[in-house]
């Protein structure tokens, strides 16, 4: 059953379906989160799916359930942080400041340096360009569904894209300790977003394996 077919399902009163799409999604929402704060994911990731089935007037016209969904979590995060800092601008902002450098949900996902200076590094981008990149990366939007989740031109998503990748080398080179921790962390996103996956057990569409 398509993700269109359990959420008109779930919408009409179907709990099963709501629960069969909840869990299809579950650990991409989670992993949505992650790397932008510091504390337990559950209470956003609960916020998400709720917001999900009660907006579903949102969803038509888009290109995939997925970016409907991720539209609504980065709703949830900028939310999140607006409440506590009235100034927040998520193309100004970083996560690293939001969280203070302290380790992220994320970070547990990890046991290789070069991957933990990854998730640091990507948490000194804006937060929005840190989303973009997540979203490409670790699970594999297009360029349309990417412009769909922030409300953008895909011609502003492309450039935006490469300035967040350049961005992010030039963390990695601040970041990285030697030489050799550097030419280690710039194995492809990717290779590494797979390899996130892998530990996972969560294949690119938030199936589990």
């Amino acid at each position: 059953m398509t993700d269109e077919e359990l959420l008109a399902r779930w919408r009409d009163g179907d709990a099963d379906a709501g629960h069969e799409l909840v869990e299809r999604h579950l650990e991409a929402v989670h992993r949505f989160f992650a790397n932008k704060v510091r504390h337990s994911t559950d209470d956003l990731v609960q916020k998400t799916f709720l917001a999900c089935v009660e907006s579903v007037e949102g969803y038509a016209g888009r290109a995939s359930f997925r970016s409907y969904l991720f539209a609504i979590a980065r709703h949830v995060l900028f939310h999140h942080y607006r409440e506590g800092h009235r100034d927040f601008d998520p193309l100004t902002v970083t996560a690293a400041t939001l969280v203070h450098e302290e380790p992220s949900p994320a970070d547990r996902l990890s046991d290789r340096e070069d991957q933990r200076l990854l998730l640091r590094a990507l948490r000194l981008l804006p937060l929005e360009l840190q989303t973009l990149l997540e979203l490409a990366y670790w699970e594999g939007l297009t360029d349309q569904e990417l412009a769909e989740v922030v409300e953008a031109p895909t011609g502003t998503i492309k450039s935006r894209l490469r300035k967040a990748r350049g961005l992010l080398e030039e963390h990695l080179a601040t970041l990285a300790d030697s030489p050799a921790l550097l030419e280690s962390s710039r194995l492809t996103l990717e290779a590494w977003a797979a390899g996130i996956r892998e530990r996972t057990g969560i294949e690119g569409d938030g199936r589990r394996r």
